[in-house]
């Protein structure tokens, strides 16, 4: 059993990466969410129907571990995709923050409903491998978190059916970074598949740099 991941600063590094999230084009408006386990247990998550560019820490919302809300400004409600951050938290203990984003190359995989692979070298260190596609569910329910869940077996992303894509790691910030690289793998493999499609690399080459990621997910840096 792992000790359960918290976040320093929780909300201070929620609304940071939020805004970065905004900055790289990985959403737009108030799409996608992002939330960080505190050291109580609790969760800080991102509010539903506000700008990213306008969002300041009041405006984040704490709930607990079954999304009750503990402490929210008036008239903010926490996100309307909070249940797949909460089926993520509660599945893995070795995590602090999830994000949800609707990144373009990434999710022009998720509507194929084909995984990204992969095809760059060390891909699977930050990653844990190719990039699995999770069964379908509608936006907001429960299934949509218990999809997630499995795609994200052994994994720091999965795509989300028709929707976008969700990130699991230590803190905000290197959630960030995986949601960055996998949206970068995304556009890069499509440019490969017009030139003949992505060479492979070996497994088992891939095999090793997945127990380096099994290793660095269990004693982030």
């Amino acid at each position: 059993m792992t000790s359960v991941k918290s976040v320093p600063d929780p909300e201070t590094a929620v609304l940071g990466a939020a805004k970065e999230m905004l900055r790289r084009g990985l959403v737009e408006g108030t799409a996608g969410n992002l939330s960080a386990r505190r050291s109580d247990g609790n969760i800080v998550i991102t509010p539903s129907s506000v700008d990213y560019a306008d969002m300041e820490l009041d405006d984040l919302v704490l709930v607990d571990p079954e999304g009750a809300v503990l402490q929210a400004k008036d008239g903010r409600h926490p996100s309307s995709e909070m249940q797949l951050h909460l089926a993520c938290f509660s599945a893995f203990d070795d995590i602090g923050s999830v994000i949800h984003s609707h990144p373009v190359w990434a999710t022009m995989f998720a509507i194929s409903h084909q995984p990204i692979p992969a095809c760059i070298d060390e891909f699977a260190v930050y990653c844990g491998g190719d990039i699995r596609c999770a069964d379908y569910a509608a936006s907001g329910t429960p299934d949509v978190g218990a999809n997630a869940v499995k795609a994200l077996e052994g994994r720091g992303a999965a795509l989300i059916a028709n929707h976008g894509l969700v990130a699991v790691g230590s803190r905000p910030d290197k959630v960030l970074h995986i949601t960055a690289l996998v949206e970068r793998t995304a556009q890069i493999v499509w440019g490969a598949r017009a030139l003949g499609g992505p060479v492979p690399i070996p497994e088992d080459v891939n095999r090793n740099f997945a127990g380096v990621y099994g290793y660095l997910r269990a004693n982030p840096m």
